[in-house]
């Protein structure tokens, strides 16, 4: 029962192939030559090199697998060149789904996420059923994931494939090397270098049990649906109080208006295009913050039996995490 994952050496692809191990599935890991492979350590697995933008070794890494779990993409809200994140993220997606196909599985999991959803965005909570508009989708990395679930689901309504979608919320917890930057807001805050807020919201999840949401769709999900792995819907400014009180620091009580905080994002990102580095605020996370990205995983719990932890328990993970691995200070 050979399993393929994709992304395995990242925060969410790597929760995912754990509790698939558990599970006792034969793991078929892909991995690219310049992957970080920290996150590998412990796992029985076949590791096999490959990339998004190769469709040719995405099909020679599903060959002869039963199962494939497709977690890999590039997670960043800016980036220097939209059009390669456009061509590993939706390009990448598809051929995957082709290849999966071609080796003849019997299950696709496509991890999207709740960025490729419709929002409502007042604090109203939405769902799979929400609808989209093509035009709120702000920022290279919303657009992106918004395009390859669409090609994803039309590929496998048009070839009758077995295609099973989950659409995760703002993962947190243990593995998050890089950090992913909902991580790094929380290893930020941690440390105390986020001093005011902004009024949006997010709906925070244990990334393993992101993961088990992952095998549950692949044991459990219907084909051709999605299903939303998420946790607690929460203001930013109780995020940042949880994470305050977890590390025994003072909640930050400035909130900024975004009139004041766009000069700043204009002059980071100004900054980023000279120096390649990521800004740490920019004019698309402003425009995203407009909207709460509340959701109810009620479809996932109903049909697949899926249960989120208590968001505190994230976080604390993560701060555990970060803290052993000399991201955060104790």
């Amino acid at each position: 029962m050979t399993t393929l994952v994709t992304g395995a050496t990242g925060f969410v692809g790597s929760a995912v192939a754990r509790a698939l191990a558990v599970r006792g599935h034969d793991l078929r890991l892909l991995v690219r030559t310049t992957s970080d492979r920290r996150n590998l350590a412990g796992l029985d697995a076949e590791v096999v090199i490959g990339d998004l933008t190769d469709p040719d070794s995405l099909v020679r890494a599903a060959s002869g697998c039963r199962y494939v779990l497709h977690v890999a993409a590039d997670y960043r809200v800016w980036v220097p060149d939209p059009a390669a994140m456009l061509r590993a993220n939706v390009d990448g997606a598809v051929a995957m789904v082709r290849a999966a196909a071609q080796a003849g599985a019997e299950r696709i999991v496509h991890c999207s996420s709740v960025a490729a959803l419709g929002q409502i965005g007042d604090g109203s909570v939405a769902d799979e059923a929400t609808p989209t508009n093509e035009a709120d989708f702000v920022g290279v990395y919303k657009r992106s994931k918004y395009l390859a679930e669409k090609a994803v689901l039309e590929l496998a309504g048009r070839d009758q494939l077995p295609v099973v979608v989950v659409n995760p919320a703002a993962p947190v917890g243990p593995r998050d090397i890089k950090p992913t930057p909902t991580g790094k807001m929380i290893r930020d805050a941690a440390a105390g270098r986020m001093p005011a807020y902004l009024d949006t919201g997010l709906n925070i999840v244990h990334v393993d049990d992101v993961a088990e949401g992952h095998v549950l769709a692949l044991e459990r999900g219907r084909l051709g649906e999605r299903y939303v792995l998420g946790g607690e819907n929460m203001l930013l400014k109780d995020v940042l109080a949880l994470v305050a009180d977890v590390v025994h620091r003072r909640p930050p009580s400035i909130r900024l208006p975004e009139a004041a905080v766009w000069p700043v994002a204009l002059v980071m990102e100004k900054l980023a295009t000279l120096t390649g580095i990521a800004p740490m605020m920019t004019r698309d996370h402003l425009k995203m913050a407009r909207k709460k990205m509340f959701y109810s995983s009620a479809k996932a719990t109903a049909e697949l039996g899926y249960q989120a932890r208590p968001a505190r328990l994230a976080v604390q993970d993560a701060v555990a995490w970060f803290r052993a691995n000399g991201m955060l200070a104790r």
